[in-house]
């Protein structure tokens, strides 16, 4: 398993080690010479914009699997002054730093797919996904727009935070998944759950969360919640143990979903599946309790309706507690 980085981006010497690991990461996941170099100068151009514009920058790399596809998602976070104006700065030989000023036009021409959420003052996060031996990859019929970031606790190089998601007959089941404490044995409880969960995928959400009791009582234990999202019967269940969040938000409201105390694995006082409405054209977000809860969307105009790995990015980099090993899980349905 390839694990997701995040980088600080604040000195010139930094945008370079930034490169080296992206080109590393792109021929683990199989991608040409030609596709390396696009990763290479994507990666190098954000990497140099945070330097020059932001405060506070960060480059996160993760690898993406789509039809059986490899590809590589850069999320370039900053809390600076943010861009009064994208689509200027998008255009070639446009500057505010008295650069060349090909930057993100760059970065958007040679990315598959290419987003930049904004709010002057506030700071900026950039998107770039590129796919290996091929300029774009297509999504399935009823396939997720889904984002995530899912990073371990600073100083650890493994996370004991877990993810996934399945589709079965009709439905899409979500995990996320938080092994007790952090590092190797935590990331032992939360893989297992989620080898539990792809085994078991057929069956309930609350199903699912009792044979993953039985099967991490040889673990330290986990934190975990499954959400169950029938976009044809506009419903969503929900079974979570311990501190997993799940909320949906639609146009005019948004609720919280509830999990009960306890580990998986280990002590769990109860298991109960609640079902949720699903509103047209929902947003779900997951997380674990790496980061704070006092985020609020509606803080962020027009962020909602962005690609969902921008708006996990924008919650990891304003709201991420940095003591511990972090997931956000971001979904709706896809078009």
């Amino acid at each position: 398993m390839i694990e997701a980085v995040a980088l600080p981006i604040v000195e010139s010497s930094q945008a370079g080690e930034a490169r080296r690991i992206a080109l590393a990461l792109a021929s683990r996941l199989g991608f040409n010479e030609t596709e390396r170099g696009k990763v290479g100068i994507v990666v190098t151009e954000a990497a140099n914009n945070l330097i020059r514009h932001a405060k506070d920058g960060e480059l996160v790399l993760q690898p993406l699997t789509r039809n059986e596809i490899e590809g590589i998602e850069i999320l370039a976070l900053d809390k600076g002054p943010g861009i009064s104006n994208i689509s200027q700065c998008l255009q070639d030989g446009f500057s505010t730093a008295g650069t060349s000023g090909t930057g993100l036009g760059a970065m958007s021409r040679l990315s598959a797919f290419f987003d930049i959420y904004s709010v002057p003052k506030l700071g900026s996060a950039c998107l770039a996904q590129l796919w290996a031996n091929s300029p774009s990859v297509q999504p399935l019929e009823n396939d997720l727009d889904k984002g995530v970031v899912c990073l371990p606790k600073i100083g650890e190089e493994i996370s004991g935070d877990a993810w996934a998601t399945a589709q079965n007959c009709g439905r899409t089941l979500l995990l996320v998944a938080d092994g007790l404490g952090h590092g190797p044995q935590a990331a032992q409880a939360s893989r297992e759950a989620v080898r539990i969960f792809q085994a078991h995928s057929g069956k309930s959400p609350k199903e699912i969360v009792e044979a993953a009791h039985a099967a991490l009582r040889s673990t330290r234990g986990a934190a975990l919640a499954i959400a169950e999202v029938d976009f044809e019967q506009l419903t969503v269940r929900f079974a979570g143990v311990g501190n997993i969040s799940g909320t949906i938000f639609a146009a005019e409201k948004s609720y919280s979903m509830v999990s009960y105390n306890g580990t998986v694995g280990h002590e769990v006082r109860k298991i109960q599946e609640f079902v949720y409405q699903w509103p047209k054209g929902g947003l779900l977000v997951m997380h674990s309790d790496g980061l704070g809860t006092q985020w609020r969307l509606d803080r962020y105009p027009g962020l909602v309706a962005k690609h969902p790995s921008l708006i996990a990015g924008v919650l990891y980099r304003d709201f991420n507690r940095g003591r511990d090993d972090v997931t956000v899980l971001v979904v709706r349905e896809g078009k």
